[in-house]
């Protein structure tokens, strides 16, 4: 067969499915799969109500108003769950190009007057019948589709692989730094790399890195609110009252929470002290209010989760499924971490949120869209067993 072809069918490798089946029958659908994400959505239901009380209050008179539309965002997104579950694999391997370019328009139309909108100096929504969507979530998500189609379809000549990601990664991330979103940007050329090196091997992307390296610190250095990020992460002491500000802030919500916290909707910080608190801070909050056991434990569920991927990952097919996994996991993955990280002061921050858990409709839709992926090959798995 040609190496230009799509190959979606490939061969099983030799693995133990001992966990994988009981008393010789073939694995059903992972539950943790899908129960683990709605604990931590619910999660973040409590903590995005409790966060925004005082302005919930402020724009209906109710604590509640920015929690019940957090629950019809949730509700849509286990509706496309359901719908993603529904799509055989093979349709997005298929159609990976089509759905690219199609998240790739609507993240440009981000940047035309009229079509996109404007929030804190970045120009990352489009507003469709009084809804605003961020298309760097779709494109995040497409992305990694048709990096897993690369990587099949290239398999004997991992080079040419690598200059077709580029290529990809070159275009994706044009209309992303024109926003700007570099977080999004540099979240996608992490998983890429992520999903090459899963593949064909370190050497490649050691030696861009190295040079994306020296790219990024120019634009780091270059662009006076990065810079700011920087020293606010080395120092936020230095500007308490201002570039330090949300940092210190974020830090007095995990000292106030303790080992047991405050106590559910009885923190302090989220009362106009700490910025962010139910979007990129609400781990913060959350320790606050749930203390050192609650932020233990969306840790635990987290890394269970992946466990569980992992385990999914040893057990489909070779190929496009073994890949796509991967760059799914991903996806949540290294958001989840690098927001930990942000606000525990162990990397600068970047304006992530928390999967699942932060306030924002497109990113927990497209987040349980991911869960719909994993389930749908989980299902295939089982009944090819």
């Amino acid at each position: 067969m040609r190496e230009t072809e799509a190959v979606y069918v490939s061969p099983r490798r030799s693995v133990d499915f001992g966990e994988a089946r009981s008393s010789g029958q073939a694995l059903k659908v992972d539950s943790l799969l899908w129960l683990i994400p709605l604990i931590l959505s619910g999660i973040g239901l409590l903590m995005v109500t409790s966060t925004t009380s005082p302005l919930s209050f402020e724009i209906s008179g109710t604590p509640f108003i920015m929690g019940a539309r957090q629950l019809k965002w949730l509700g849509l997104g286990v509706s496309v769950m359901l719908f993603s579950y529904c799509v055989p694999v093979k349709v997005w391997f298929k159609t990976s190009g089509v759905f690219w370019l199609l998240s790739l328009v609507a993240t440009i139309a981000t940047l035309i007057p009229g079509i996109g909108t404007a929030v804190g100096g970045a120009q990352r929504w489009i507003r469709i019948a009084g809804i605003s969507i961020q298309p760097s979530e779709i494109l995040t998500l497409s992305v990694v589709i048709i990096v897993a189609k690369l990587s099949v379809r290239n398999e004997m000549n991992p080079e040419r692989c690598f200059s077709r990601i580029m290529f990809l990664l070159f275009v994706s991330a044009i209309p992303l730094m024109a926003q700007p979103d570099l977080g999004s940007t540099i979240l996608i050329v992490m998983i890429c790399m992520g999903m090459y090196v899963e593949r064909f091997g370190w050497r490649l992307p050691i030696f861009t890195g190295m040079c994306g390296s020296v790219l990024l610190a120019f634009v780091i250095i270059f662009e006076p609110y990065r810079m700011r990020r920087i020293m606010a992460f080395l120092n936020p002491w230095l500007d308490p009252l201002d570039t330090g500000f949300q940092t210190i802030q974020g830090l007095i919500a995990f000292a106030n929470g303790g080992t047991w916290g405050a106590g559910l909707g009885h923190g302090f910080q989220k009362l106009q002290y700490l910025p962010a608190a139910y979007t990129d801070f609400i781990y913060a909050a959350l320790g606050e209010e749930m203390g050192l056991i609650g932020t233990l434990g969306i840790l635990a569920l987290c890394l269970m989760w992946i466990w569980r991927c992992r385990l999914l990952y040893n057990r489909v097919d070779e190929g496009f499924e073994t890949s796509l996994v991967w760059g799914v996991t991903l996806t949540i993955a290294v958001p989840f971490f690098i927001n930990v990280a942000g606000v525990t002061k162990l990397m600068p921050l970047t304006g992530m949120p928390l999967p699942f858990i932060s306030y924002g409709g497109s990113a927990l839709v497209m987040m349980w869209m991911r869960v719909g992926l994993l389930l749908r090959m989980h299902k295939e798995f089982a009944e090819s067993s």
